[in-house]
């Protein structure tokens, strides 16, 4: 009886290596695949009163339908006195354009403005000097945090974050191509062809390269598309983007 008792332990024994080690496997989770690439952002800063902005719309247009390229419009008011009120700026969108030219070390605002991932910009007339700054920020080295979404939160994983932190974006703009007619200011009678043009921008939050999640506020119109950009603070690099899945 007693060896019949010790044989039983000593195969339990044997078998325990083994049962522990198919329980930790389970239970470690699996490892995440590797992130996607980015896309390059490339934001516009344009005002339909503005006379020399509608050949870079027209481009940037264009440049929306790359692949790898995320343009985004954003409107902005101080051309407005010129005799035309530029029927999508906000003031918030020549405030984040300010906060470039802070960074960037310019002088003054001007439009058309072009700026590629944070980190460089150049007249939007200038289309070889964007397009090899878009060729540039396309073959840089990324390590970009994760960024998903889940009902109306987004989830910012970590990675690396820049000097002094990051801010967490939101910006909901319309794809759909529009045509606007101006009807006085310089460019009275002609049409403006835009696309992409930011309805919104809200700051959501810090990021300190730590996980950290954000509740989405309401959309406040139909049709609009959603990014989440991460950028260094204060008109900074940006570090990444993400968008629901559709």
């Amino acid at each position: 009886m007693r060896k019949a008792l010790l044989f039983s332990l000593f195969a339990l024994a044997l078998a325990a290596p083994s049962f522990l080690a198919t329980a930790e496997t389970v239970a470690k989770p699996r490892a995440k695949p590797s992130h996607a690439r980015p896309p390059v952002v490339v934001e516009l800063y344009t005002a339909q009163g503005c006379a020399s902005c509608g050949e870079a719309s027209a481009y940037v247009g264009k440049l929306a339908e790359r692949p790898g390229v995320l343009a985004l419009t954003f409107s902005v008011d101080y051309w407005d006195y010129l005799g035309w009120a530029d029927t999508f700026a906000k003031p918030e969108f020549a405030e984040r354009q300010k906060a470039y030219v802070t960074r960037l070390a310019l002088r003054e605002p001007y439009t058309p403005q072009v700026v590629v991932d944070g980190a460089a910009q150049a007249s939007g007339a200038k289309t070889e000097r964007v397009d090899k700054l878009v060729g540039d920020a396309a073959k840089a080295a990324r390590s970009p945090p994760d960024i998903h979404f889940v009902g109306t939160r987004v989830y910012v994983g970590s990675a690396r974050p820049p000097k002094g932190g990051g801010d967490v974006w939101l910006i909901r703009f319309d794809p759909r191509a529009q045509d606007v007619a101006v009807k006085s200011g310089d460019n009275k009678g002609q049409t403006i062809a835009e696309k992409n043009v930011v309805r919104e921008a809200v700051r959501l939050g810090a990021w300190r390269g730590k996980p950290v999640a954000f509740r989405l506020p309401a959309a406040g119109e139909d049709g609009l598309k959603t990014v989440v950009l991460v950028q260094a603070g204060r008109g900074g690099r940006v570090i990444g983007s993400g968008q629901p899945r559709t």
